[in-house]
């Protein structure tokens, strides 16, 4: 086992400009390896994130006797099925809850004998509303330990949803996207129609509309009655495209989009652009408002905007940030190089992340001298002037998000230090080299 790098001291930096090629979506990655492994046919995919978080999926396909032969470079072949061979696995996911929600509802509905765990973090993170929809569909699911939290079992069960399935969608959109990748499955083994109703809210619906667009693409269509009501035809069943390329990640677009707005620029984000499926492009908007210059193309962006370390300011903000969680935490870093108070609205799922994102950010944030405040789901942020900046060694609390988004505290006039860089390896185990790529002297 590789030994992790404690730290990683980043200098005062002045500018930054350049190209940057991002890694393959997380989001989309491990949704399109359980849709490849769920279908008739081989499919090729290109472009695959290579992450903790896929190698995980990965794992856990090939113990349930799917066949995947990864070719190196981001292409790996899936040969799909719609039941897989092993009825009975112990399957450790660690921290990664695209790959836990989504095979919790796949392995109930098949039917067999099951454990899914992962590391003590994954064991803090709520799954109830999921097991509860999916026994309402007659699955047969045990926690082993908390109730409403992992690890779970899975029993072989018996089908019979004879209303719709109710979830609640205000803890994680994770719950839908996985039920309803896994709605095909039953509707063929029942020979109806599955239809899932939302109780309440849902947050983050661009992902839901991730799930939904690569459903299709894999042949399901789903009839959808506003974001209340999803119906799943009963003779819905996916079919492999033969090739599927994943775009590149727009979270992760998220740090550079900042780090051109906060440095200069320009820099050029290839990837993802106008002709995304990922809602967390919308974080252009973000940094466009706060006083960026950004330019949409077709698969990239190019952003351009003041230079922090000159006395630069981006413009102040009071913004929802439910449709885009994850980018958020980059704009709560941005928020120290603003004009003004910045708060950050309706970010209560920051709670149930890798870590509590809010109490994390309120932290750290506070430990390079900012003033904070926080409550449930919100989050407020004031600039630092050039003389209150302290120099500080960042937590990352195992949480790849923290250890990306304090890089662009680089740009104050005192070094920061990154503890435990090696967490972005969850969905982006280069991004330091690529971020130090940038910096100009």
């Amino acid at each position: 086992m590789t030994e992790r790098t404690p730290f990683l001291t980043l200098p005062p930096s002045v500018r930054a400009a350049g190209a940057v090629t991002l890694p393959g979506s997380k989001s989309i990655s491990n949704r399109a390896l359980l849709l490849a492994a769920l279908a008739e046919g081989e499919t090729t995919l290109t472009g695959l994130l290579d992450s903790d978080d896929t190698r995980v999926m990965k794992a856990a396909l090939r113990a349930l006797g799917v066949d995947l032969q990864d070719d190196g470079d981001g292409r790996v072949r899936v040969a799909g099925a719609a039941a897989w061979p092993q009825r009975r696995a112990d399957l450790f996911l660690g921290n990664a809850g695209t790959a836990f929600r989504p095979l919790t509802a796949a392995l109930a509905v098949m039917g067999g004998d099951y454990r899914l765990s992962g590391v003590p973090r994954m064991h803090e993170r709520p799954i109830g509303d999921l097991v509860d929809a999916l026994r309402g569909m007659g699955c047969e699911l045990a926690y082993e330990a908390r109730d409403g939290y992992p690890p779970l079992r899975i029993a072989p069960g018996s089908l019979h949803p004879d209303r719709p399935i109710r979830v609640r969608g205000s803890v994680s959109s994770q719950f839908l996207t996985a039920l309803l990748m896994a709605a095909p499955i039953a509707a063929g083994r029942m020979g109806r129609d599955v239809v899932i109703e939302l109780d309440g809210p849902l947050i983050s619906k661009p992902y839901i509309l991730i799930t939904l667009n690569l459903m299709a693409r894999f042949g399901v269509a789903v009839e959808r009655d506003g974001w209340e009501r999803f119906t799943i035809p009963a003779g819905a069943r996916y079919r492999s495209p033969g090739r599927y390329a994943v775009e590149g990640d727009a979270s992760s677009a998220s740090y550079f989009l900042g780090l051109g707005a906060v440095a200069g620029g320009p820099v050029r984000i290839q990837g993802v652009g106008a002709d995304s499926i990922q809602g967390d492009l919308a974080f252009a908007d973000v940094v466009q408002d706060m006083g960026a210059d950004v330019r949409r193309e077709a698969d990239a962006l190019v952003v351009q905007g003041p230079v922090a370390a000159q006395g630069g300011r981006l413009k102040a903000f009071d913004r929802d940030f439910n449709l885009i969680p994850d980018a958020a935490m980059t704009a709560a870093v941005l928020a120290l190089y603003a004009d003004g108070p910045c708060r950050l609205r309706n970010i209560a799922s920051w709670r149930v992340k890798e870590t509590d994102r809010i109490a994390a950010m309120h932290a750290e944030l506070a430990r390079l001298g900012a003033r904070v405040e926080s409550d449930a789901d919100s989050l407020t942020v004031h600039p630092l002037a050039a003389d209150q900046w302290r120099e500080a060694r960042i937590g990352t609390y195992d949480d790849h998000r923290m250890a990306m988004c304090f890089s662009l505290a680089a740009f104050g006039p005192v070094p920061v230090t990154i503890l435990d860089p090696d967490c972005v390896a969850k969905t982006y185990p280069d991004y330091f080299r690529d971020f130090r790529h940038l910096l100009q002297a």
